[in-house]
């Protein structure tokens, strides 16, 4: 049971992190949420918000700092 906590707490204070991160990421201009590629539809009385491009961009970072982490650890 040690083991599992110590990889909860790991998790939450990489969640502080990132979400960290991500308010310094849009106090200093970058466009997260307004990339090309994220699809917003306003209708009358119904909104829809997709972050596409957000998301794949998002997804190319992890993918390369996991992969880096990856190639350390061996």
């Amino acid at each position: 049971m040690n083991e599992i906590g110590k990889a909860i707490v790991g998790l939450g204070l990489l969640l502080v992190v990132l979400g960290a991160l991500v308010m310094l990421a849009a106090r200093s201009g970058l466009p997260l949420g307004r990339l090309p590629g994220d699809f917003s539809y306003r209708g009358k009385n119904v909104s829809f918000y997709f972050p596409l491009g957000t998301s794949i961009l998002i997804s190319v970072v992890l993918s390369v700092i996991l992969y880096f982490i990856s190639r350390f650890r061996r």
